[in-house]
């Protein structure tokens, strides 16, 4: 199996490069695996689709302003960017990067950013990835929060502006940690929340930190040859014993997906934390616990649109994506919705 059988062509115009003007608006194809069908509806519409003893499995992190400018060296003064991924196990200091201009930047360098915030690169990696130490006379996490910027991706082309900081986060963000959006929870609002409350579902908050796995082009054209990056993910003791009475799991996104699939794979629903690098794609894998799952739609050849496709079936999935391409629906992280049933 290989990467570039999961392709379709898209428009340029169709990726959304804002929010819609209110949540909620969004648009919502429907796919019905057991009729093998799909059709238009709106995502306001979502509590309809709850059944009674659902349980939607929501992602609680929150994205943090990851994207730093500086330059590289006093003497040079050359201008970098710096996109902060994680910090490392133990050491809250250092933390794995990705910088550009990667090529012009080497261990031993020093990058100057405002506000007495400053970095040393210790070590460096492939396409990018950098190691850095970072000094600051208060606190890191104050610093980022005060010049970094919300990290939109690099197919949105546009500086963010102060509405990012608010749109580029679900309403129900509690853990910092994320470099990117749970993107199919942009869509929620407190009162559609809510509403799938009152429609007979319990909510279960996990978290997993979105990290250079999700948004990370794949490099190897064999699916079989493909490895993810690792991710921080937890399952509390509480949105263990919901999801272990659910007589459906109803995933918010692929992030969530992957963390309850992971979970399962360990066994019986217990609160746990650790790292994941899962990979889901069509022939692999046989879902333990996901039942619905509401997502985006995802970039061409990623490892999202594989993981898609290996729940609702590869053919099905890639001609609702044409379809939603010829209904001029809105793509990627601010776009449209899928719900796959």
């Amino acid at each position: 199996m290989l990467v570039s059988d999961f392709d379709y062509e898209l428009p340029p115009e169709l990726i959304a490069q804002a929010p819609p003007a209110t949540r909620g608006a969004s648009r919502m194809l429907v796919v019905s695996r057991a009729e093998q069908r799909f059709y238009d509806d709106v995502f306001r519409n979502l509590p309809s689709y709850i059944r009674p003893g659902d349980c939607l499995v929501l992602n609680n992190t929150r994205v943090f302003p990851a994207r730093l400018h500086g330059r590289r060296n006093r003497a040079s003064g050359a201008e970098v960017e710096v996109f902060l991924i994680r910090a490392m196990p133990g050491e809250p200091s250092k933390w794995r990067t990705l910088v550009r201009p990667g090529k012009r930047v080497r261990s031993g360098d020093r990058i100057e950013f405002d506000g007495g915030l400053s970095a040393e690169v210790t070590a460096a990696g492939e396409f990018g990835e950098r190691e850095l130490r970072f000094y600051s006379a208060g606190s890191l996490e104050e610093a980022f929060e005060r010049l970094g910027k919300t990290p939109l991706p690099p197919y949105i082309h546009r500086e963010p502006d102060a509405l990012d900081r608010e749109r580029y986060q679900t309403v129900y963000a509690e853990r910092s940690g994320s470099v990117a959006a749970p993107t199919a929870g942009l869509h929620f609002t407190e009162e559609i929340v809510t509403a799938c409350v009152a429609a007979g579902a319990e909510l279960a908050r996990v978290t997993l930190h979105v990290g250079l796995g999700t948004f990370a082009p794949l490099r190897e054209n064999d699916v079989s040859r493909v490895k993810l990056h690792e991710e921080y993910f937890e399952i509390s003791h509480e949105a263990a014993a919901r999801l272990s009475r659910a007589k459906r799991v109803f995933c918010v996104g692929t992030t969530s997906v992957r963390t309850v699939e992971t979970a399962r794979l360990s066994g019986a629903w217990r609160p746990l934390q650790g790292e994941t690098n899962l990979f889901i794609y069509p022939g692999s894998f046989s879902f333990l616990a996901t039942g619905a799952l509401l997502t985006n739609f995802h970039l061409p050849q990623s490892s999202l649109l594989l993981l898609v496709c290996a729940f609702g079936g590869k053919d099905l999935i890639l001609s609702a994506y044409r379809h939603a391409v010829s209904e001029r629906y809105r793509f990627f992280s601010y776009g449209d919705c899928m719900l796959i049933m």
